[in-house]
C-alpha cells in the first residue's frame, strides 16, 4: 500500500500507525487495532491482513507511517 507517494507500507505495518483507522475486508469495515489502542475504543475483530482490500487512514497532514509504540510504551 502507498503510504505517501514513493514510500511503501506494508498491511502489517498499518495495523500498528497511529493514522489507520479501520480496514476494508469484503465490503466490511473493521476498526484498526492501532486505533482501539490510540482512543481507548474496542476492536471487536482480528482483522486478516491476506483479505484487506482498502486501508483507512486520518493522516492528513502527509505525515506517514506513525508507529503506535510511541503511543502506547
Amino acid at each position: 500500500m502507498a503510504c505517501l507517494p514513493g514510500e511503501e507500507v506494508t498491511l502489517d505495518r498499518c495495523r500498528f500507525c497511529a493514522h489507520s483507522t479501520a480496514f476494508c475486508v469484503k465490503g466490511e469495515w473493521i476498526t484498526s487495532p492501532a486505533r482501539a489502542y490510540c482512543v481507548v475504543s474496542r476492536a471487536e475483530k482480528d482483522v486478516d491482513l491476506l483479505a484487506v482490500e482498502e486501508v483507512e487512514c486520518d493522516d492528513t497532514d502527509g505525515e506517514g507511517y506513525r508507529s503506535i509504540m510511541n503511543i502506547i510504551s
